[in-house]
């Protein structure tokens, strides 16, 4: 008999819009897993992350509550869910039942064969590095060599449809995001690349708006709201 996928540590499933990206706005059925290979200092869900929570689940008990949900996308997100050993069974569980699949991930594990329309790739730039006397290992996890892994970048965008979204502080920014672009060696459409204004609350995000406004005006990358944060603020189900 065929062994089973073992069971998801889920932090929540829930039904809300879309935030970001490419699909902002669409109704979506979002599912959290829990836990992170990387820490970063300005995570909005370390509830997921840096102290994970939440449940296991069944492959079925996930199936069933997506099913009680009227929305023809789903969202998996973390956390970081390409750490999931039965990722590959959800993508294609939720494709057979005719979802959209979004994975949101930051990039540092490739792709095995997972069942994915849009890969929503988000590296981490040094900005994400906590502070090493306060926060030592969770520092020590946001090395450059743990952050970026190039040749996973380039099979999430060689084998799917993907976005690559940056999360901004300052305009110092840039030049790390356009290292990284040049080390990818890869055409990528200036409006596949956004900037999203870090933040969790609009206060903050709206004094990092003109400085990330003018950047894509400049390269034709494509701003990314958090659409999310503006509706509901920054709370959980949301």
């Amino acid at each position: 008999m065929e062994s089973q996928p073992t069971a998801i540590h889920i932090s929540e499933v829930f039904y809300s819009i879309q935030g970001e990206g490419m699909l902002t706005g669409v109704p979506s059925v979002f599912i959290r897993t829990s836990g992170c290979n990387l820490r970063c200092s300005w995570c909005d869900t370390k509830y997921a992350s840096w102290a994970p929570e939440g449940a296991d689940m069944t492959l079925d008990a996930i199936l069933d509550k997506v099913d009680e949900m009227p929305a023809r996308h789903c969202v998996i997100t973390g956390g970081e869910p390409t750490i999931v050993e039965a990722m590959q069974a959800l993508t294609q569980a939720l494709r057979d039942r005719g979802k959209h699949v979004t994975i949101e991930t930051n990039g540092t594990i490739a792709p095995d064969d997972l069942a994915v329309d849009l890969a929503s790739l988000s590296p981490k730039l040094s900005n994400s590095v906590a502070d090493a006397d306060l926060h030592p290992s969770e520092a020590a996890m946001q090395s450059r060599d743990r952050r970026w892994n190039l040749d996973a970048i380039r099979a999430w965008i060689d084998g799917y449809t993907f976005q690559l979204k940056f999360v901004v502080e300052s305009e110092t920014d840039l030049e790390e995001i356009h290292e990284l672009l040049s080390l990818l060696d890869r055409e990528i459409p200036p409006e596949q690349i956004m900037l999203m204004p870090e933040g969790t609350d609009t206060e903050t995000i709206r004094k990092r708006d003109g400085f990330v406004v003018d950047i894509c005006k400049q390269y034709g990358y494509r701003y990314c709201q958090r659409l999310h944060i503006a509706l509901f603020g920054n709370t959980r189900g949301t």
